[in-house]
Parts: structure tokens; C-alpha cells; sequence
């Protein structure tokens, strides 16, 4: 059982907060609560174990009240709280796991409560894998490295942990701004095979662009001396 699943082993019902965006494992979020409903979530999750689950739903799109059962959302597990004078809060939150929200329970709370079931991607083969997971990895590296050049070399590198490929994936598909749709697709799928593949499509016209442009702009900035000849 990987860490993650240990972490929630045992809990079966869940409370369930409905936010127009879609969370990732090891992804952070900053959340501001001030609703009295979630307030009282806050309160009481920070009481048994600081977990709740959030799952995408945007009222303003859907024809529906609340999340549809079946729907796919993530274990956030509080990491900060700040209590505010007027009873709301700033917390920051961390993805933990995927869940399949199974049907809602009623529990006599103001928020919703779900009964939910927790899973990862399934076991692929490693000689197709680590190959893959290495080539994103390096396109990842060469993106941060080219908005570092581009950014006037200000600050440092962000240290890039080359972690197990699931884990990976999901630390790249939050450092991009893909549209909820897609996004949601991503945490869907049970395969990283297929996550990676298509992360690598976006790395590889990403990487070349922003190299391109990072080079251009130092380029300007040197009245236009270089050894590097690019192709407009």
C-alpha cells in the first residue's frame, strides 16, 4: 500500500466541498473558508484526522445542485490554518489521493458528506515507464530552466524531485494553467503510460518555444550578439 493510501486507510465517508477548479495529488491550494457550512467542515475535519475531499463542480455551468455521484475528486489534508476574528479561515490544503465519489450520505451536517473509495493509477510495466518518465523529467527540467533565463535569471532554479512517475505526472499537470476540463481528464485517468504520453506532447512544443524565446530576449538585451543562430 503506497503512503498516500495509508493515509486515509480506514476512512469511508468523506465531507465533500464542491469548487469550480480540480485538485491534484501533491498539489497545494490556498483556500479561503467563509461560508458558515464549510466553517463548521473546518471545524469538525480539523477534529478527525484534518481531511476533506474536493471535487469539481461549478454552479454556474452545471444543471445540477451538487456534484454527480461517480464523479472523481481528491483528498485535500490541511497543512495551515489561520483562524480569522470574524470566523473565517485561510487554510492551505494538499492533494493527497484520488477518490470515486460513490453516493452522498446523509449525516446530519450542513455540507455534504459522500461515501467515497480511494484509488491510484494501476501497475504498469517499468521498461516502458522510467524510460518515458525520464524524457518528461528532462523536458520539465528544460522548461524551468528556459523561464528561469527568461525571467533575467532572478532567483534560483525550483529544486525538481524526479519522484515515482504517477507522482510525476501529477506535479506537472499542476505546474501547467490546463482548462478544468482537462485537468479533470488527467485526474480520471488510471494510466500514467497515457498521462506522460500526452504531458510529453506538451513539453515538446512548450520546451522549444520558451528556449526560443528565452533566447531572444537575452539576445535583445546584449544588442543582438550571439553564437546561437535561430531560426524565425
Amino acid at each position: 500500500m503506497s503512503e498516500a493510501l495509508e493515509k486515509v486507510a480506514g476512512i469511508k465517508h468523506l465531507p465533500i466541498f464542491p469548487l469550480p477548479l480540480v485538485m491534484l495529488p501533491n498539489e497545494l491550494l490556498p483556500l479561503h473558508i467563509f461560508e458558515d457550512r464549510y466553517r463548521q467542515m473546518l471545524r469538525d475535519v480539523e477534529k478527525e484526522g484534518n481531511f476533506f475531499g474536493i471535487v469539481l463542480f461549478d454552479p454556474e455551468v452545471s444543471l445540477t445542485e451538487k456534484p454527480a455521484s461517480g464523479s472523481v475528486g481528491c483528498v485535500a489534508e490541511i497543512r495551515e490554518s489561520e483562524l480569522l476574528p470574524d470566523g473565517r479561515s485561510n487554510i492551505l490544503a494538499l492533494g493527497v489521493v484520488r477518490f470515486h465519489l460513490i453516493e452522498y450520505i446523509e449525516a446530519g451536517e450542513p455540507y455534504l458528506v459522500g461515501d467515497v473509495e480511494f484509488f491510484e493509477d494501476e501497475k504498469e510495466d517499468p521498461n516502458e515507464l522510467d524510460p518515458l518518465s525520464n524524457e518528461v523529467f528532462a523536458l520539465f527540467q528544460r522548461m524551468a530552466k528556459a523561464a528561469l533565463k527568461m525571467s533575467g535569471s532572478r532567483g534560483s532554479l525550483p529544486e525538481i524531485q524526479q519522484s515515482d512517475p504517477e507522482a510525476l505526472s501529477f506535479l506537472i499537470t499542476a505546474a501547467f494553467n490546463f482548462e478544468n476540463d482537462k485537468k479533470y481528464r488527467f485526474l480520471e485517468m488510471t494510466s500514467t503510460l497515457d498521462r506522460l504520453s500526452e504531458l510529453k506532447e506538451v513539453l515538446d512544443a512548450a520546451v522549444v518555444r520558451l528556449e526560443q524565446n528565452a533566447e531572444i530576449q537575452t539576445l535583445s538585451k546584449s544588442n543582438g550578439h550571439s553564437k546561437t543562430n535561430i531560426d524565425l
